[in-house]
Parts: C-alpha cells; structure tokens; sequence
C-alpha cells in the first residue's frame, strides 16, 4: 500500500519535472524510504527538496511512522540507467563488460548502446617503433556490467 502511495507520488513528479528521472527507490520494513534520481541537467538541492516535499506533503505521519531521503546519485557513482549516459557524452568513462574493461571518451549513447573513442599505441605496420592510433568500440547496454564517469582533477 505504502509504497504503491509512493510509487504515484513519484510518477507524478516526474511528469511534472520530465528533466528529472528516478535511479532507485526503497521502502524498508522500518519504512525507510530512500530515493534516489539524477537530471538530465544535474541535480539542485531544490530538486531533491521538490521530490521529498511531494511525497511528505501527501503521506499522513499519523498513519504511518516513515522516515524519508532523497538523494541525487553522486559523481562518482556507477551509471545505472540509459538516459544518465547521454548527459556525460564527451566525458571519459571505465566500462566494464564480461569480456573486458573499456575506458575511453563516451561520443554517443542512444536506447541500445554507447560508443567509446579512445588512443592506443600500437607496434607499427612495417618496422620499428609504434604508433598512435585512434580505437572505437560500441557496446550495448545488456552487455555493460559497470560504467563510472572518470572524474579528473
């Protein structure tokens, strides 16, 4: 009950705010509710404060004792959701595959897949030496077991 009271409440939301999208929700035993969205702009502290004032203001503490976080996911947190990729398009990320772990600048995300670009130095064709050479690969999203923006400082 509760947590189908909540799962509209957050619907709502964000058909109010379609720059805002939902990463994860929980609602624990001791109804513990944790959520957790991302933007396609980012995340203002008024964005989480949006959220928790909606679902605060239409649940009835006398009903039921909850206790409520909402959280933007954070910068060095693992992109879980399709539409988090396309926001870090130009940006380095590490993705890991079951076969291997990529890290290369993200140029495209799209519904299915991502594609990375990334320099490797490889044995020359003929002779001595190696050279520079620009790699590409597409990956699809079932295929992703990890993918982490790459924060340089």
């Amino acid at each position: 009950m509760l947590k189908e009271k909540i799962d509209l409440l957050l619907t709502d939301c964000f058909d109010q705010r379609s720059d805002l999208f939902l990463i994860d929700f929980s609602l624990s035993e001791n109804n513990e509710i944790k959520v957790v969205i991302d933007g396609d702009n980012g995340v203002k502290v008024e964005d989480c404060m949006f959220i928790s004032r909606a679902i605060e203001g239409n649940l009835d503490r006398d009903e039921v004792d909850f206790s409520l976080e909402v959280a933007s996911c954070g910068a060095t947190s693992p992109l879980l959701v399709a539409r988090q990729f396309s926001k870090h398009c130009g940006r380095t990320l590490s993705v890991k595959t079951d076969e291997e772990t990529y890290e290369g600048k993200l140029t495209l995300a799209n519904d299915e897949s991502i594609n990375l670009v990334w320099k490797e130095r490889q044995p020359k064709p003929v002779g001595k030496g190696k050279i520079t050479v620009e790699r590409s690969i597409d990956i699809d999203f079932k295929k992703i077991k990890e993918a982490k923006v790459k924060v340089k400082f």
